[in-house]
């Protein structure tokens, strides 16, 4: 599965560019207006999770998608919208909604958490991989009204995936 691939090797990314990295350099901010990197991994995991219980709700067939949703071009509408602004490398600043707003603190163990929780979206991912073959179509979780395939939602998990390992990564060029 073409999702599952690309979850190992953003996990791998992560042990490979900040698992040697203390504590102290994990939540060490750039500037004042740039998240460390335990504040990207911390932001990953709170917006992953919050597809769970959409999740949940399709493999127990009590999902009720919004009435838009039956209109495909709605769904291919705003799935293309937002995977193309998450795509983009971080080029384009697009706020978050504070729900997805990463916790201040120091999260010295955020590596261990990032990777633990990376292993329970692949399971979710397994677990509603026969809702993606049947092109079920979900809504965001911020917004009833944003709606897109089950897959481009995974589509949209990854690429914000690598946006942000990539913030990441530019935040230790800044600390170094």
């Amino acid at each position: 599965m073409k999702h599952l691939e690309e979850l190992s090797k953003i996990s791998e990314e992560v042990i490979d560019t900040f698992g040697n990295l203390s504590g102290e350099v994990l939540n060490q901010r750039p500037s004042p207006e740039k998240w460390s990197i335990a504040e990207n991994l911390s932001h990953l995991i709170q917006v992953n999770e919050s597809y769970f219980p959409l999740f949940k709700k399709v493999k127990e067939g009590t999902f009720q998608a919004p009435f838009i949703a039956r209109f495909g071009f709605f769904s291919k509408l705003f799935g293309n919208m937002i995977y193309n602004s998450v795509s983009d490398g971080g080029k384009k600043k697009v706020k978050t909604f504070p729900a997805w707003k990463p916790k201040e603190g120091n999260k010295p163990e955020i590596i261990q958490e990032f990777l633990g929780h990376q292993k329970e979206l692949s399971e979710e991912i397994v677990s509603i991989q026969p809702f993606l073959e049947k092109q079920t179509i979900i809504h965001s979780p911020v917004n009833k009204l944003i709606v897109y395939s089950l897959d481009q939602a995974l589509d949209i998990i990854l690429a914000h995936e690598w946006r942000h390992l990539d913030q990441a990564k530019e935040a230790l060029k800044q600390l170094k």
